[in-house]
C-alpha cells in the first residue's frame, strides 16, 4: 500500500482511507476492469442478429484490450492473481455477480447462435472468448500493443468460424 501510494505521488493516508487493506485494494482494481470490459462486451453480445452480434463482441473485446493494455493484463493475469480468497464477503458477492452476468449472456448468446450456425456451445465458446484472448495474449505478456492487424485477424476468423457451412462440427465432438 505504501509503494503505491509513493508511486501514485499521494499520501499513504488517502490510499488507506479508500482502501482498507491490500484484498480491497485488489478487489476494487479487479472489479472495476471486468465491469469497464463487460460494458462493451455484453452489450455488443446481445444485438442482432446474433452472428453479426458475436462478431461485434470479439471485435469489442479485442479493441478494448488494445486500448487498455494495463487492463487487458488484469483481465489476463485471471482473478486468482489478486489475492480474491483473502477478499471480503462483499467484493466476492460482487465478483460472483459479475460472473454470474457473464455466464449468463453467454448462455443467451450461445442459443441464438446455435440455431442460426449449427454449432455446438464449446465451438461457440472458442470463437467468444478463447479466439479473442489468444490474439491477444502473447501482444499484451510480452508488454506490445495490440495491433491493428490482429483485430482484423480475430474478426475475420470469427466470421468464418460462424458462417462455415457443413457438418464439420460433428465430427469433432
Amino acid at each position: 500500500m505504501s509503494a503505491l501510494a509513493r508511486e501514485a505521488g499521494a499520501p499513504s493516508g488517502s490510499v488507506y482511507h479508500r482502501f482498507a487493506d491490500r484484498p480491497a485494494l485488489l478487489a476494487a482494481l479487479w472489479l472495476r476492469t471486468v465491469r469497464r470490459f463487460h460494458t462493451g462486451y455484453l452489450a455488443a453480445l446481445a444485438g442482432e442478429p446474433p452472428v453479426e452480434s458475436a462478431i461485434a463482441a470479439v471485435e469489442t473485446g479485442v479493441r478494448w484490450c488494445a486500448r487498455n493494455p494495463g487492463e487487458a493484463l488484469v483481465l489476463n493475469a485471471g482473478r486468482t492473481a489478486f489475492d480474491h480468497t483473502s477478499w471480503s464477503a462483499m467484493d466476492t458477492a460482487a465478483a460472483a455477480r459479475t460472473d454470474a452476468e457473464l455466464r449468463s449472456a453467454l448462455r443467451a448468446a450461445c442459443r441464438r447462435l446455435r440455431q442460426h450456425t449449427g454449432r455446438d456451445t464449446e465451438e461457440l465458446l472458442l470463437v467468444l472468448i478463447d479466439l479473442p484472448l489468444a490474439a491477444i495474449r502473447r501482444h499484451i505478456e510480452a508488454g506490445k500493443p495490440v495491433r491493428e492487424n490482429t483485430v482484423g485477424v480475430v474478426v475475420r476468423a470469427a466470421r468464418l468460424l460462424l458462417n462455415a457451412k457443413g457438418n464439420d462440427h460433428e465430427r469433432a465432438e
